[in-house]
């Protein structure tokens, strides 16, 4: 058990009997007492002061097993604890979350002593870290984290630059980066948990969760569609929407005159793409577009939840990616990188929740955070005794999901080439990530079976399951340099391998 003995306004916490394990500590905060107060972990789990904390004769404060059972379950600590906390005169205790020590939350994943001892060449990483350093100084790049894990230990976690050349910040190995579309696999996981619970089924059509979808027609001509739109397609970027900003199609036309990035909610937005008319049929594209923010929506619609919150209360929370979200807090806002020039990429006030909570390019996280993403697809679903996923639904999720008759030659994934689903490149998409289909065909080494994603600020990764390697790049660079920034990287990330 853990008591509180609170002096004044503050409160110390010891153990008593059976608790978590040393290295965790229970934070709690005071509280006015309210029935309507709810008190949240730092994973944003809920917990209800009214009916899941009560208090009780002897002047604590006594969480019920089945509220904190679900508590537990997403800190991935033990289940059956109760919390007992005592109450000061004029305020009651509420549980605020589960904090780390600071050591273990900046440790992303197992470091090893050597690169080499993960399977890294320590001489051939020297070949990485000098050109991206020649690259800071070219100022072809503000600055980088590189994060690469062999074998499911960091061999090298590096920060290169600035944060912010402006102001002469160094660039840390914490410092946080707006990802861009490197968003849509964490929502395409959220939507995929929602299947695995039964929930959601991504072969059904998406007026079935999203009715304002029911009427939508095909080209500015109106016509029908042949079949309707599902959330596969969605998943998979085959649904006939479309960006609008990457093409100059009638279609595209519409969507830049629709101002739909200007919405007050992600629901108001997708309600406005609904009006919209699709670019093509669905199923006969691969058109890179606003799908995973659709999918965001469905999200919210399915759960009964904000898309931030469920993401962090099944995905970020459970993996502890604890600067990965919508939003800052102050102190992250500190770590933030930034771009050398000033950009429509650059965002707006960080600490501010968006109006649009953008599933397809509104988040923001670090190296570290995001590795522990890729490493829980790369084990197959899981993470330290934490299950996100089954092995089967990552595979899935992993595999080659576009038909052969897809045209697949948009304008994304022509200026993509290596890293998009391009045939003659040998490669395809899965649902929320590009994968390798063949081992030649390509600019860059890889293995069948890896699979990728980046974002337009320039962040980029990907996990190659043949080689048990996973590595994060980030960046905040003009769109022209990026794709052949990726190039480099893969290249040089590959050739360090022993």
């Amino acid at each position: 058990m853990l008591r509180s003995e609170p002096s004044h306004r503050s409160v110390t916490i010891r153990c008593v009997g059976q608790a978590l394990p040393p290295a965790n500590v229970i934070f709690f905060v005071c509280l006015p007492w309210d029935d309507q107060t709810a008190c949240r972990t730092r994973s944003r789990v809920p917990l209800s002061i009214h009916s899941d904390v009560v208090p009780v004769t002897d002047g604590t404060v006594r969480a019920r097993k089945g509220a904190l059972h679900n508590f537990v379950r997403h800190q991935g600590l033990f289940r059956n604890i109760l919390i007992q906390m005592r109450i000061t005169r004029r305020f009651s205790i509420g549980l605020l979350g589960v904090l780390l020590p600071a050591a273990a939350l900046s440790q992303p994943l197992p470091v090893a002593g050597r690169p080499d001892d993960a399977g890294i060449s320590s001489q051939r990483l020297e070949r990485v870290r000098h050109q991206m350093k020649a690259d800071v100084d070219s100022s072809r790049i503000p600055g980088a984290v590189l994060l690469i894990a062999h074998n499911g230990k960091i061999a090298t976690l590096d920060a290169f630059g600035f944060q912010d050349r402006r102001s002469k910040t160094p660039m840390k190995n914490d410092s946080i980066f707006r990802i861009a579309s490197m968003s849509k696999p964490i929502t395409s996981v959220a939507i995929m948990i929602l299947a695995e619970e039964g929930k959601l089924d991504i072969g059904a059509p998406v007026a079935q969760y999203l009715p304002e979808f029911k009427d939508v027609k095909v080209g500015v001509e109106g016509a029908a569609p042949k079949r309707p739109m599902t959330v596969h397609d969605l998943l998979r970027h085959t649904s006939g929407l479309t960006y609008g900003i990457f093409g100059n199609s009638p279609v595209d036309e519409l969507y830049k005159k629709s101002n739909m990035f200007a919405a007050k909610s992600l629901s108001e937005m997708v309600a406005t793409i609904a009006r919209l008319p699709l670019a093509h049929q669905p199923g006969e594209v691969w058109e890179y577009s606003v799908s995973t923010d659709v999918l965001g929506r469905i999200v919210e619609v399915v759960s009964g939840m904000d898309l931030d919150r469920f993401v962090a209360e099944n995905v970020t929370g459970p993996l502890k990616m604890t600067d990965t979200g919508f939003y800052l807090n102050a102190s992250q806002a500190a770590r933030l990188a930034r771009f050398d020039t000033a950009t429509t990429m650059s965002g707006g006030d960080p600490t501010a929740k968006p109006a649009i909570l953008s599933g397809g390019g509104g988040m923001l996280s670090t190296a570290g955070d995001y590795a522990r993403f890729c490493q829980m697809m790369l084990n197959g679903g899981e993470l330290n005794g934490v299950r996100i996923l089954s092995p089967k639904t990552v595979a899935l999720m992993t595999s080659d999901q576009v038909p052969p008759s897809t045209d697949r030659h948009s304008p994304v994934s022509i200026t993509l080439g290596a890293f998009g689903p391009t045939p003659e490149m040998g490669t395809s998409f899965g649902l929320g990530f590009a994968v390798r289909t063949d081992p030649g065909r390509n600019p860059v080494p890889g293995s069948v079976g890896d699979f990728s994603w980046a974002g337009i600020t320039g962040t980029y990764f990907w996990v190659d399951p043949k080689e048990k390697l996973v590595t994060v790049m980030m960046i905040q660079a003009p769109q022209a340099t990026i794709v052949p920034y990726w190039r480099q990287t893969r290249t040089l990330v590959y050739q360090a391998l022993m």
